[in-house]
């Protein structure tokens, strides 16, 4: 949870999918400033899961999905109204092409499919493609979809001590030309690098989104001056009616409802001083080392890397 945090202080971002969240029915997750959709494994087992965290300054509800994978999605409306799912496919589950089909057909456009789908395929940068991203490639053929991924390494498989791209990042056509995607080049103690997917046109949706304070709203200039005449409606086609009805009670809002302000603001850990830079530089030089050289001693000099920052950390916590 501490690295999460930390991921979302650091990107401020307004959509997080997450998978393999290994959470409970009973289990809280609660993150400031997110509204948390979820959807655990459905054999009550603390595996698997998946959830999606969208900033509270956004509207969104869920979108109900009939469908056997650990999927979840929810619409939301920015600078206009999109899906986003997050969905998880286990590498040694048999997986249905039919039902992968019914999943998309109840996704309304434009969407975004943000998953660890397990599925190798040259197109997005494995060596090899394996049976899943056959599947997958099928999908992405067969409904017109874009894949947003190119050859970035997403996934760090500790056994053999090897690198792969399973988590992937798909849309339906129209907002393709406007993202691009990053993967964050620490861990953060997952074996998955977080992706961030950006749209290049509104660089930060945190200054967009503000509410109205209906319980400081000056409700008698209002009324003063929200004037909607006879001639608005009766005079004018319906569009064009609507049209200037909305603008004069929104200019009339304006006048009189102070609104929230949405700046974000990073949060500071109070605790993290220099032991806890020196500590998790190190863990980063180490990290560093091992991605260039996979050798097992610089793995080991890694993972002790990352013990100790992390025994700094819990100990500057604790002291704090």
């Amino acid at each position: 949870m501490s690295d999460l945090k930390d991921i979302l202080n650091s990107y401020q971002p307004a959509y997080v999918a997450l998978q393999e969240t290994h959470l409970k029915p009973e289990n809280s997750f609660r993150l400031h400033g997110y509204t948390v959709f979820r959807k655990d494994h459905p054999a009550n087992r603390a595996s698997g899961g998946v959830a999606l965290l969208i900033s509270n300054n956004i509207p969104s509800s869920l979108l109900t999905l009939n469908t056997p994978f650990q999927a979840i999605a929810a619409q939301s409306f920015t600078h206009k109204l999109i899906t986003v799912c997050s969905l998880y496919l286990p590498p040694n589950n048999q997986i249905d092409q039919t039902n992968l089909n019914n999943l998309m057909l109840q996704l309304p456009e434009p969407f975004f499919i943000l998953g660890d789908l397990n599925g190798h395929s040259q197109i997005w940068g494995s060596d090899d493609t394996n049976s899943r991203g056959r599947q997958i490639e099928k999908l992405l053929h067969d409904h017109n979809l874009c894949i947003l991924n190119t050859d970035e390494i997403t996934h760090f498989h500790t056994p053999t001590r090897t690198f792969h791209s399973i988590d992937l990042s798909i849309c339906s056509p129209s907002p393709l030309p406007f993202f691009s995607l990053q993967t964050d080049p620490d861990l953060h103690n997952s074996d998955h690098f977080p992706i961030i997917l950006t749209d290049d046109r509104h660089s930060h949706f945190h200054t967009v989104f503000s509410r109205f304070k209906y319980d400081l709203a000056n409700w008698t200039k209002f009324t003063s001056t929200a004037c909607i005449t006879k001639a608005m409606d009766c005079d004018n086609p319906i569009d064009t009616a609507v049209n200037q009805i909305t603008e004069t009670l929104i200019a009339a809002a304006e006048n009189s409802i102070p609104k929230t302000k949405n700046n974000f603001r990073r949060q500071r850990k109070v605790w993290w001083n220099s032991d806890c830079r020196e500590a998790y530089k190190n863990q980063r030089k180490a990290w560093g080392r091992f991605r260039r050289y996979t050798t097992s001693a610089n793995l080991i000099l890694y993972k002790q890397a990352k013990a100790y920052s992390r025994r700094i950390q819990r100990r500057s916590q604790r002291e704090s």
